[in-house]
Parts: C-alpha cells; structure tokens; sequence
C-alpha cells in the first residue's frame, strides 16, 4: 500500500452544527464518551449535526501514539472511518492491553509496538498493519494535534461546538445533556 493514500476524516452526519470530540485513545474517560456518540448522533439527528473526533495523543498514555497511528492507518484502508471506529471501539473494549498500570508499569512495559498493533487487528478483526507503515501517515496525526493545539485543547475528552470550547460538558454527561447544548 503505497502511493495515493489518504487518512479518511473521522467525521460522521452532515448537518451544519459541529460537534467535536477530542479524544485520547487509551483514557478511560474517553472511552465512556466514545461510547455514547451514536447514541448522541441519531437522537439529535445525521441531518442537523456532523460530529467529528478528533484524536489527542497524550504522552502520560505510552501507547498513545502507536495506538493512534494505528487508527489513522485504519481509516486508509477500504473501510475508512467506519474501520477506524472499529479499532477505536476494540481498543476501548480492551484498554488494559494496551495501557501500562498506574501509566507506568505492569505487563505493558514488554510489549512491543508490532504485538500493539497486532492486538489491535486482532480485536478489531482488521488488518491495516501495511497501512501503519506507510510513509507521511505521520502528517495525519500531526493535523489532528494540531488541531487541538490551535484550539487550547490539552486534556481528553474535551468537547467544542461550532468551533467554541464547552467546558461544561465530560463523558460523565448524558446524551441528553450534550443534546440540550446544542
């Protein structure tokens, strides 16, 4: 897999209110909010909001950023961003393999990133290792952090509506709840 390539956004609905979610692919907290992005986008609806995630590879999390090339790789293959979102879900159903205990021990410390990302294939029931491999797969992992950067987000999850921070909203909230901030 080489050549004309391209990261698939990670962006799904099409309605004109954006709703962006910036979210740590090991961090517990992210993971509750992942969970319940669908859920959120058919109660207010594909044609009123698009919601996109943005990736936030945060350096205390080691894995990180082997995790989070990962799912980038996964949205160039055929599948895109629904392939993407399934490594997103695997690794989420499966944080203790890969996440080190207390950020800094435990059984992690010998796992290699090849075994990474042969976890997350398995898991997913997706192979995109050719794809983590491809040359410039970097740049989609820097637009992501950039992204963030620009916009003073640090910390996952952090949520932003049209464009503007809400720091009233977590991963704690309900659905319901980040529906009636838009």
């Amino acid at each position: 897999m080489t050549g004309n390539w391209q990261a698939d956004p990670l962006s799904w609905g099409r309605g004109q209110r954006r709703f962006e979610v910036f979210l740590e692919p090991t961090c517990p907290y992210s993971a509750r909010a992942f969970g319940k992005l669908w859920d959120f986008l058919a109660l207010v609806g594909e044609e009123r909001v698009t919601l996109h995630v943005r990736l936030l590879s945060q350096p205390w999390h080691l894995f990180s950023g082997v995790v989070t090339r990962g799912i980038l790789a996964a949205s160039t293959t055929p599948g895109g961003k629904e392939a993407a979102r399934a490594v997103m879900r695997a690794v989420y159903d499966h944080r203790e393999e890969f996440e080190f205990e207390d950020h800094c021990c435990g059984p992690n410390l010998d796992a290699t990133p090849n075994q990474i990302i042969e976890r997350m294939e398995d898991y997913s029931g997706l192979p995109f290792a050719e794809a983590f491999a491809l040359p410039g797969l970097e740049r989609a992992t820097i637009l992501h952090c950039k992204y963030a950067r620009q916009n003073g987000i640090h910390v996952s999850p952090t949520f932003m509506i049209d464009g503007i921070v809400a720091p009233g909203l977590g991963s704690g909230d309900s659905i319901e709840d980040w529906a009636a901030k838009l």
